[in-house]
């Protein structure tokens, strides 16, 4: 029965602590705006770094991926495998779906950077890698996060990872790509927006 409360508690918490947005936070705290008002509309980092600058960019960026990085942590020292994946994707769900966002929040790509580094560090290096060069190629985020995003199931099985953390990799990639829908459309209509990178010419 501990164990049980303990799995609920943890599950529980993840997704209370994915809800938390430090976009939103951040931007009323020191900008005194509303990210979600502005540019993309998204209560993510990339819009923050749109909208708040590159300095609370970087912190909002920092504090998402904290978001899956901790929970996930703390699942794989106090339970098994399997609820460590339902951690991972109660925190991803609460970034997404933000019970103080009335739903709403970001795409999942930070936080879940977050927990693939608590649960499989050697590949979110290699998808970091592939995700800075796609973004150097092609100075947008999205074709970079959803390059990413693709290539982490496939990872997760070439390297035999638990049953668990398969599926984990396919549900949770399924889940950031549902959350890129609109940015999907916008590349098909050649309308997704670029960033300008910082080497790049002004």
């Amino acid at each position: 029965m501990s164990e049980v409360l303990v799995a609920v508690a943890l599950i529980a918490g993840a997704y209370f602590v994915g809800s938390l947005s430090p976009s939103v936070l951040l931007g009323r705290l020191v900008k005194g705006v509303d990210v979600r008002e502005h540019g993309s509309g998204n209560a993510g980092a990339t819009n923050a770094f749109r909208v708040l600058g590159t300095r609370l960019g970087v912190a909002v960026l920092v504090a998402d991926v904290l978001k899956g990085f901790l929970p996930v942590l703390l699942a794989r020292y106090f339970a098994d495998p399997a609820v460590t994946v339902l951690v991972a994707m109660a925190a991803i769900a609460g970034h997404n779906w933000s019970v103080f966002l009335k739903g709403k929040g970001g795409k999942g790509v930070a936080t879940g950077a977050g927990v693939i580094l608590a649960m499989m560090p050697l590949i979110l290096i290699v998808l970091v890698a592939v995700f800075a060069i796609v973004l150097a190629v092609t100075s947008t985020v999205s074709i970079a996060s959803l390059t990413a995003t693709v290539l982490f199931p496939i990872l997760t099985i070439a390297t035999a990872r638990p049953l668990s953390y398969v599926v984990f990799s396919l549900v949770g990639s399924a889940v950031v790509i549902y959350g890129h829908r609109a940015n999907i459309r916008r590349l098909v209509r050649h309308q997704e927006p670029r960033i300008r990178l910082p080497w790049a010419a002004r």
